[in-house]
C-alpha cells in the first residue's frame, strides 16, 4: 500500500476519539473476552490521567496523542505528550538535557512517546494487527516530523517492547537499554513451589520475612473488582501521598485519579492493604495485565518490619501465580529485589535527536552504556537467590 495515503494527526486529548477505536490498536486481542495485556496504554487509563488533572496544562505532561488513518480507518496511535521537564519518566536524561542547553540549545520542549509515571514495559507503538511495519513507521516517521516541523530538541519512545527496539532502531532510532527486577513464573503451583526453587538460604530468609511481616498485629487482605471500595482509595491515597513526598517532592497523581480508576478500572487493580483493628496502615497498588501483574505504588502510616516486603513482592508473586500470570514487574530500581526472587532483565528506549552532533555523542554514550548494562546484568544473575548446580552453592 502507498505510504502516501496515510493521514497523521495529533489529537490534544483522548475524549476526541472513542474508546474502541483507540483500543482497536492499544488492545485488539481483548476481542476474545480477556485481558489487555497492558492495562496503560488503553483508552480508560490515558483518559483517567487526563481527566483527573494528572497530566495536561501545569504539568508538564502536554497530551499530543499521534494517530495514523489508512482510507479513513485508524491503523496505528501512539501516547504521546510534550514535555516541559524530564520527571515521571524513569529513563534519565536529565545529564543530556543540562549539556544540550550548555551548549546553546533549548532541550525542553521534548516529545515523549511513554505511559506518565509508569515504568513498566509495553508497546508504545500502537498498531492494528495486519498493519504491523506500515503502522510503526507512520508513527515514528509523524513524531519526528512533528519534532523537525516545531524545532523541538527530541523525541523519546521509553520502556517499549525488544520488538519495537529493534524496528525502531532499523529506522534510524537510537537504541537505550535499561534494567529492571521482574519476577518470572516457572509454572508454579504456589508460594512453596518457588521458594523450592530457591537456595536453602535465601528460601529460609523468605520464610523468616514473611513472618515477621505478618507478625504486625492484623490482617493483610488483596481486592480488586467489587471487593474495592472508595473508602480504601482514601487509605491509600495518604500512603501515596507519603511515599511521593519523599521520593518526588510532589506526587504524581491526583487524588481524583483514584476515584476515576475505581470507576472505570476496579478490575484491572489489585490493591493489597495491611489493616489493623479494621483500619489500613499500608497498601500496595499493582494493575493486572493478561500476562503480568504490574506492581506500581506503595506506602505507608506505620513501620513494621518487612511489611513492605510482604505487600509489594510477597503477595504480588501469590497473586500472579493464583492466576497464572507469567510475570510481575515490581517496578523501577531496586537491587533488594533480588534477593527475593526478581531476576535483572533488559528494558528498551528509543531516542530521536534533532541536532546531529549531540546525537553522534549520544550514540557514542548509549554504545557504552549497553555494555555496562549488559555485565551488570550478567554479575546480578549470578547472584540471584536461585539453586545453582553446586550443591555447596546451595547452602
Amino acid at each position: 500500500m502507498d505510504q502516501a495515503q496515510i493521514e497523521v494527526r495529533v489529537l490534544g486529548s483522548l475524549s476526541q476519539i472513542s474508546a474502541a477505536e483507540w483500543d482497536s490498536c492499544a488492545c485488539p486481542e481483548v476481542t476474545d473476552g480477556g485481558r489487555p495485556l497492558d492495562p496503560f496504554t488503553t483508552h480508560r487509563f490515558l483518559l483517567a490521567l487526563e481527566h483527573s488533572g494528572s497530566v495536561g496544562r501545569g504539568t508538564g505532561w502536554q497530551p499530543q496523542y499521534l494517530t495514523a488513518y489508512l482510507d479513513g480507518m485508524l491503523i496505528a496511535a501512539a501516547p504521546m505528550y510534550a514535555k516541559s521537564h524530564s520527571q515521571g519518566e524513569y529513563i534519565f536524561d536529565h545529564n543530556w538535557a543540562h549539556a544540550y542547553e550548555g551548549a546553546g540549545g533549548r532541550y525542553y520542549p521534548k516529545l515523549q512517546i511513554a505511559v506518565p509515571f509508569t515504568p513498566a514495559t509495553g508497546r508504545r507503538f500502537l498498531v492494528r494487527p495486519g498493519y504491523e511495519a506500515m503502522g510503526m513507521s507512520a508513527m515514528v516517521q509523524g513524531a519526528v516530523q512533528l519534532a523537525a516541523d516545531n524545532q523541538v530538541s527530541s523525541v523519546h519512545a521509553t520502556f517499549c517492547t525488544e520488538a519495537e527496539a529493534l524496528a525502531g532502531e532499523q529506522m534510524g532510532l537510537m537504541l537505550r537499554q535499561s534494567q529492571q527486577f521482574h519476577w518470572l513464573n516457572d509454572e508454579y503451583q504456589d508460594f512453596d513451589g518457588f521458594l523450592a526453587a530457591l537456595s536453602s538460604r535465601k528460601r529460609k530468609n523468605i520464610r523468616k520475612e514473611r513472618a515477621q511481616a505478618i507478625d504486625f498485629g492484623g490482617e493483610i487482605r488483596t481486592l480488586t473488582g467489587d471487593d474495592l471500595r472508595p473508602e480504601h482509595w482514601d487509605a491509600f491515597w495518604q500512603f501515596y501521598q507519603d511515599t511521593g513526598s519523599r521520593k518526588w517532592g510532589v506526587p504524581y497523581l491526583t487524588r481524583q485519579f483514584f476515584d476515576i480508576a475505581h470507576e472505570t478500572m476496579a478490575d484491572d487493580m489489585a490493591l493489597v492493604l495491611a489493616e489493623r483493628d479494621g483500619y489500613p496502615i499500608a497498601g500496595a497498588l499493582n494493575f493486572i495485565g493478561r500476562e503480568t501483574l504490574f506492581g506500581r505504588y506503595w506506602g505507608c502510616t506505620e513501620h513494621h518490619a518487612c511489611l513492605h516486603f510482604e505487600l509489594c513482592y510477597y503477595r504480588a508473586i501469590d497473586f500472579a501465580i493464583a492466576e497464572g500470570l507469567a510475570r510481575v514487574e515490581a517496578g523501577a530500581q531496586g537491587e533488594h529485589k533480588l534477593a527475593r526472587g526478581y531476576l535483572p532483565t533488559r528494558t528498551h528506549s528509543l531516542h530521536w535527536v534533532n541536532e546531529p552532533g549531540f546525537a553522534d555523542a549520544i550514540k557514542k554514550y548509549l554504545d557504552a552504556e549497553a555494555h555496562a548494562v549488559g555485565e551488570e546484568i550478567e554479575i546480578l544473575t549470578d547472584y540471584g537467590p536461585f539453586r545453582k548446580s553446586n550443591p555447596e552453592e546451595q547452602q
